[in-house]
């Protein structure tokens, strides 16, 4: 009889990572909000602070933040469209804010 393999998707490669080394999220999380800012994808941003909300525990934001963890979801999925102060509420129950960053312009 052959073994069933079981293999793990990249997001799901990418949070077990995350859990064994907690001190690398920051940087993460500074990379995703660089390349968002850079091409605007809404959708790869979202994916990015979904994988580390599921990190986080999705149960603890939602009772830190006060969004139901379906609202908590939903607010990150791939179509998500979520409010500002969503955003700013989960970003805080994870233990970050949102802060602007002055552009650097290259002259040509």
């Amino acid at each position: 009889m052959t073994e069933k393999r079981i293999y793990k998707t990249l997001d799901e490669s990418e949070e077990e990572y995350y859990r064994s080394h907690p001190d690398e999220i920051d940087g993460y999380l500074t990379t995703a909000f660089e390349e968002y800012a850079k091409d605007g994808c809404t959708a790869a941003l979202l994916a990015q602070l979904r994988m580390i909300a599921r990190v986080k525990g999705i149960s603890a934001l939602a009772q830190e933040t006060g969004i139901t963890r379906n609202g908590i979801q939903k607010a990150l999925s791939e179509n998500g469209n979520p409010k500002f102060e969503s955003i700013n509420a989960i970003m805080h129950a994870m233990g970050y804010r949102l802060a602007p960053q002055k552009m650097e312009f290259t002259k040509n």
